[in-house]
């Protein structure tokens, strides 16, 4: 007996709704993606208490900031990767599930190594990010790719500025276990909303896993951030520190030699050696170091006591309130920077988003005493934050393979946590270097934080400058659209070259 013939839809008559759970697809990943900022953000109202909390030091406590970092940029471009070859929605699932099983580690103990250990666990939150956009570029149509992609990277920003004031309020009243057990429910809320909202993409790269180059690149990440984040404290040029840069240099050698005989690498370095990745890639790391200071010395500058002339001894929480209208703007922006990308490209959107960024400094420097003005200037640089952060991810989709998108991206979010952890590294050196005795106590100076603000604001120029050498990332008219509307097309185009 034959199939009955589908019945035509009569002229005139509206398509069907998208079914719940693909209406559910963008607002689950990008809040995913908030899940993730605020997870690395909770801890720090927590720092000046946990050494009375847990009997540590406080060097010891530091490391529930630095296992995280150094677990997320590890675990980033492997879990990325992955992804690719072993579906996407698997590998997020599994990376939220690792940072709320770190909560619930977290929320049950007072033990600083539990503590810590339960931290690396969450920095495999890390790769939420690119593994989202990968799933957005294989879902989506094109049309509404561009704004989706770039609501997921601005939720990095938007998760940071609402888990420092929530993580304070917590804090301040009631018992910090209280912080981690919310946390926990909301990531065990997200690992089943994205089980049940997101499909399994069907795009997959075949092969065996690079498991030795996953071993070289974490040994080398590892070296690499752990002398940057611990330079201050160890001093620079410490035995320690000077043995850790230069395994960094020999391990990530031997990696890159590896990597190039692989059949089936772990990163494509001859597909990060093209200019139009390559160059975003050194974008992505200058953007990142130019963004993290704005955090950085907002944060320190507003606490700072009345006594030293500029601070405004304001607490923790209306430090994250300072810090708020800037996660606003990120989410409100995010729907600007996709028009621009898509009418002028993501090239000329990063430049813009960095020279943005480079003006807020400026306003941070022309008038650092007014709270107003610190307002202005912070949101200032986290609008064009979200400008250079939305067109990241774009420039890396029309750059690359399906196959390969949440490993290129997750190589591209790892070169920003590099800035990051850099621009820590760098402001923290500068704080301490023009620093002045208050009642016994050395304090950064005004001077000091505007130095940080004329660094920070040059990284900026410097990364709108690499932005406008990527070579042309649109093709225009009939021709973009012919290879939107066939990706598959292109991809195997790209592949070829």
């Amino acid at each position: 007996m034959g199939h009955p013939a589908p019945i035509p839809t009569p002229p005139g008559t509206a398509p069907a709704a998208a079914p719940l759970r693909d209406r559910l697809t963008i607002p689950v990943l990008a809040s995913g993606g908030i899940l993730m900022a605020v997870m690395q953000t909770v801890v720090v109202p927590l720092l000046p208490d946990l050494p009375r909390l847990t009997g540590a030091s406080a060097a010891t406590v530091s490391w529930t900031v630095t296992a995280t970092l150094l677990a997320g940029a590890v675990l980033t471009p492997v879990l990325g990767r992955a992804g690719d070859m072993y579906g996407k929605r698997r590998v997020l699932t599994g990376a939220l599930a690792l940072m709320t099983v770190g909560s619930v580690l977290c929320a049950l103990s007072s033990d600083i190594g539990v503590l810590i250990a339960a931290r690396a666990l969450q920095g495999a939150a890390a790769s939420v990010v690119p593994l989202s956009i990968s799933i957005l570029r294989d879902e989506l149509p094109p049309e509404r790719r561009g704004s989706a992609v770039a609501l997921m990277s601005s939720t990095v920003g938007i998760g940071a500025a609402l888990g420092l004031p929530l993580a304070a309020l917590v804090v301040q009243y009631a018992d910090w276990h209280t912080m981690f057990w919310l946390t926990s429910a909301l990531g065990a809320l997200g690992v089943a909303a994205t089980w049940w909202a997101v499909k399994e993409s069907p795009v997959r790269e075949s092969g065996r896993f690079d498991t030795l180059g996953a071993l070289g690149l974490a040994t080398g990440l590892v070296s690499l951030l752990l002398g940057v984040s611990q330079g201050g404290t160890w001093g620079w040029g410490s035995p320690r520190v000077l043995g850790l840069f230069a395994a960094t240099v020999v391990v990530l050698a031997l990696w890159w030699w590896q990597q190039l005989r692989a059949e089936r690498p772990l990163v494509d370095l001859r597909l990060v050696t093209r200019p139009r990745v390559g160059l975003s890639h050194v974008a992505a790391l200058l953007t990142g170091f130019a963004f993290y200071a704005n955090s950085l010395v907002t944060a320190q500058l507003v606490q700072a006591p009345k006594a030293t002339g500029y601070g405004l001894g304001l607490s923790i929480v209306a430090t994250g309130l300072c810090l708020l209208p800037g996660g606003v703007t990120m989410l409100l922006f995010s729907p600007l920077s996709a028009r621009i990308s898509a009418s002028r490209g993501p090239r000329i959107t990063l430049a813009l988003g960095a020279a943005v960024i480079a003006c807020g400094y400026a306003l941070r420097i022309a008038d650092s005493r007014d709270l107003w003005m610190i307002i202005l200037g912070a949101t200032v640089v986290a609008t064009g934050t979200t400008l250079a952060y939305s067109a990241l991810p774009t420039l890396i989709l029309r750059a690359v393979p399906a196959g390969q998108t949440a490993s290129a991206n997750g190589v591209n979010v790892l070169m920003r946590t590099i800035g990051q952890a850099t621009s820590s590294a760098a402001v923290a050196a500068v704080l301490v270097h023009h620093s002045s005795p208050l009642g016994g106590i050395p304090v950064p100076t005004l001077h000091g934080y505007l130095l940080a603000f004329a660094m920070a604001g040059a990284v900026a120029l410097a990364a709108c400058a690499a932005a406008l050498t990527i070579p042309g990332d649109a093709p225009s008219g009939g021709t973009r659209r012919a290879r939107e509307a066939a990706p598959g097309a292109r991809d195997e185009a790209l592949e070829g070259a």
